[in-house]
């Protein structure tokens, strides 16, 4: 039988770090968070942090990463992670990476994450091809984890054009989706599922508190239209939510279709914490519009736990926590390599 007492965990200090470190010392594990110069304050004052690596800028991961492995840590990666290494260098980690690496590939690009959504016989906005098939309300989205930022919406290709303007020839805003603008309630549902033992769980829920999309409300309509408001979707906080118990069958049946379309994608498949991001619309449609196969920040608002892990496990139990477990249960049951990749 393994120790934990051999291992470490590790991530970067952003994103849902203090979850992650705080989830994984409930879990008897030793910490190290990797944090940028002049950021580490939060990290300290939490105490989630045995031991605190700084480089000058994420990106530099690299150059620390020998360090990581001489102490047999173990990353979690989560958006920020993914964001400043990118998907293409993330198979260059060498370190013990909880998760399926290669699975960051079909998330990050919008065209295969719809394939393996659509595989999954899961119900998706339209898409557009080109501005010039626009006929309604849309969103355009930039491909990769940028939180929502430079998100716009457009009402015809003339629109489109305009607005698009500003972001030509910008790093990461070359390749985008035109999607159909579905009006509803953002329901951003967190799913954990456990390699080790086959179980798909229902962690929580949370929809996004986002900038300036959620206070443009606060300023009557010819005020916007006066000072030429423009809507953005730059994520700033999120929100808890608990959803219509009546929906739950479905939410659980989406996430296990999701899961079992995405072994046959690639070795191993998805597991550990996932998102699917969506809307609820007034017919209670659940459209989604995006996945996330890694932990995301909406799980922030629980790291004493949600409604539903206080059903299931009668304490504390944060996402990060609960995949802290599941690497313990691997080292304990001698499975490490099943919870790597």
């Amino acid at each position: 039988m393994g120790n934990i007492k051999d291992y470490k965990i590790a991530t970067l200090g952003s994103h849902t770090a203090l979850q992650i470190l705080k989830g994984a010392k409930d879990e008897g594990f030793e910490t190290i968070c990797i944090c940028e110069k002049g950021k580490e304050r939060p990290y300290k004052s939490y105490g989630v942090a045995d031991q605190i690596i700084t480089v000058d800028s994420f990106k530099d991961y690299f150059s620390i990463e020998p360090e990581l492995i001489k102490q047999n840590a173990i990353i979690v990666p989560h958006g920020s992670f993914v964001a400043y290494i990118g998907p293409s260098k993330m198979m260059d980690v060498k370190a013990m990476h909880y998760g399926t690496k290669a699975i960051l590939d079909w998330e990050s690009d919008r065209t295969k994450e719809r394939e393996w959504l659509l595989s999954a016989n899961i119900k998706l906005p339209k898409i557009f091809k080109t501005p010039e098939e626009i006929d309604r309300p849309v969103i355009v989205k930039f491909h990769g984890a940028h939180g929502g930022k430079g998100y716009f919406i457009a009402n015809s290709a003339k629109e489109f054009h305009e607005r698009y303007e500003a972001y030509k020839g910008k790093e990461g805003h070359d390749k985008y989706a035109i999607q159909e603008y579905v009006v509803g309630v953002p329901v951003y549902t967190h799913y954990f599922y456990s390699p080790l033992t086959g179980e798909l769980e229902v962690m929580g829920f949370d929809k996004r508190y986002e900038s300036n999309a959620d206070s443009i409300g606060r300023i009557a309509a010819k005020d916007q239209v006066d000072v030429d408001i423009r809507t953005t979707y730059t994520i700033t906080g999120n929100v808890p939510l608990v959803v219509r118990e009546s929906l739950l069958p479905e939410i659980f049946e989406m996430g296990q279709r999701v899961v079992e379309a995405s072994k046959k994608l690639v070795d191993g498949g998805l597991f550990g914490p996932f998102c699917l991001e969506g809307i609820i619309d007034p017919e209670l449609n659940y459209s989604v519009f995006e996945i996330s196969a890694r932990i995301v920040a909406g799980t922030n608002p629980y790291i004493n736990g949600s409604p539903y892990t206080w059903l299931k496990y009668n304490e504390p139990m944060s996402t990060g926590r609960r995949l802290a477990r599941d690497i313990k249960m691997a080292i304990e049951q001698d499975r490490l390599a099943a919870v790597l990749g």
